[in-house]
């Protein structure tokens, strides 16, 4: 299978797209969070040679989804993901509008489009004589995270791994995630080559540093509850800066702390 993969940064979310170049067609690869960056996404749709032919959603986070309307605009096309990423889309972007529309302001896309077509874990789908297959992986990063599989080596894992930048624990699935790793860990083959969320992708040791933020980061929410719970996450956010030097999302990971602490609280 001939193919080429373009990598589309966010320049006002550090979140990637991207477009892969088939023989008949191009397929997105998750769809942004803002207009800016989801017209990042549309150049580089009009600059090719072959029309859009689909797009396929990795999981259910607004900064994979929310650009979509601007990116595929009022064609009818294929917006692809397993029904379980699906139906948290649809149960959870009330909320989301609620809480990223102001925090984005005007770059907040004021309509949404929603995966149109549902598949199943293992299904595999063809779009521009592009043939991938979804794994569905559960909850992890997020209530239900999937990988896109396009051979066995070139995987599009959404924010199962990030690289380079700090990360989203608010959904409160961390140990799930780290199940997850490890299983991807003793599955994925060595030449494995990582499309991630966020960051350039990389190697499958993408997996071990991403197994280290979360260790890292929930250790340091119980070393530091007193303080997290009167409202200073500078010690938290001190000990990841350690491991990711990156600003990048660090206020993703700040988001996460006061509700890591509550869900470690009633754990215990």
């Amino acid at each position: 299978m001939t193919y080429r993969i373009d990598r589309i940064a966010g320049q006002v979310m550090p979140v990637n797209s991207f477009v892969v170049h088939g023989p008949d067609g191009l397929v997105v690869v998750d769809g942004m969070l803002t207009t800016s960056d989801a017209a990042l996404v549309r150049q580089a749709i009009d600059d090719a040679d072959v029309p859009l032919a689909g797009v396929v959603i990795t999981h259910p986070h607004p900064d994979h989804y929310a650009g979509l309307t601007h990116i595929v605009g009022h064609h009818e096309l294929p917006i692809i993901a397993t029904s379980e990423v699906a139906a948290v889309i649809r149960r959870d972007d009330e909320t989301k509008d609620a809480i990223v529309g102001p925090m984005m302001g005007p770059e907040w896309p004021k309509r949404r489009l929603f995966p149109n077509h549902t598949v199943g874990d293992g299904d595999t789908v063809t779009l521009g004589e592009l043939t991938l297959r979804v794994r569905s992986l559960g909850p992890g990063e997020s209530f239900a995270d999937t990988i896109w599989e396009l051979d066995d080596a070139t995987l599009f894992v959404g924010d199962v791994a990030y690289n380079g930048m700090h990360a989203y624990l608010a959904d409160g699935q961390w140990a799930h995630w780290l199940e997850v790793i490890d299983r991807l860990d003793h599955d994925l083959p060595s030449t494995a080559t990582l499309y991630v969320g966020h960051g350039p992708p990389g190697a499958k040791d993408l997996l071990a540093a991403q197994r280290r933020y979360i260790e890292t980061f929930v250790e340091a929410v119980q070393r530091h509850a007193t303080a997290v719970a009167d409202g200073n996450h500078r010690p938290v956010l001190d000990e990841l800066r350690r491991i990711v030097t990156s600003e990048d999302l660090l206020f993703l990971a700040d988001l996460s702390i006061s509700p890591t602490l509550v869900q470690l609280t009633t754990d215990s």
